[in-house]
């Protein structure tokens, strides 16, 4: 398993505003909290510049929006025992990659890419394959979540719908794409597949942090 990257958690508003090292210390300051706004860095220098400067200064970034809790009202909170997944792509098409992470700790269990040519819908519908495929082989039946509703849509009818045509830079991509819809065709899954509600919840934990 690849060594999870440190994460530093920074908490304008919250119960209380601080610096947290892990996800679900984090989540407690801001679940059900009014404006909640917080972000999650990679080294705990840009956390504690952030945490000394403005929340206004990060906004459109990861993490920095308020929550509604009207939407959390409606949706409640994330099953904690799960695991997220998300995509990113710089350009579209462009560099892709995509990650999974455990809901409750942060610990990221896979990564893939970069990929030199794909879409993001693409690398949503391949991060969602591949977490029930880990989650099968780990025999666990926690549910799965994506705010992706195209790669929901796309794995349930276990195929894809892309405008991105094949070629030379992304023909690794498309094999296994291949290889992920051959997976869903010969596997079954009895984890749930969610949409995870932005919101009302914030980031999904597994987004990369790069809007």
């Amino acid at each position: 398993m690849k060594k999870k990257s440190p994460k530093y958690y920074v908490v304008w508003n919250g119960l209380q505003p601080g610096i947290y090292n892990t996800w679900d210390d984090c989540r407690k300051q801001v679940e059900g909290y009014t404006g909640a706004r917080y972000m999650s860095f990679t080294t705990y220098e840009d956390a504690l510049s952030a945490f000394n400067g403005n929340a206004n200064d990060y906004s459109g970034k990861q993490k920095a929006k308020p929550v509604d809790l009207t939407m959390q009202g409606l949706f409640g909170l994330p099953e904690k025992e799960s695991l997220c997944v998300d995509a990113a792509c710089s350009g579209n098409p462009g560099i892709l990659e995509y990650r999974g992470v455990l809901t409750a700790t942060g610990e990221e269990v896979f990564r893939r890419g970069p990929f030199a040519e794909g879409t993001t819908n693409i690398g949503e519908f391949l991060a969602i394959v591949t977490g029930l495929a880990w989650l099968k082989q780990k025999g666990l039946t926690i549910p799965l979540y994506s705010d992706s509703r195209n790669g929901i849509k796309w794995v349930k009818q276990k195929k894809i719908n892309t405008g991105l045509e094949r070629n030379a830079r992304n023909d690794e991509l498309f094999i296994i794409v291949d290889k992920a819809i051959d997976w869903l065709h010969a596997n079954g899954y009895d984890n749930k597949l969610l949409k995870w509600e932005t919101r009302a919840w914030g980031e999904i934990p597994a987004d990369f942090g790069r809007k």
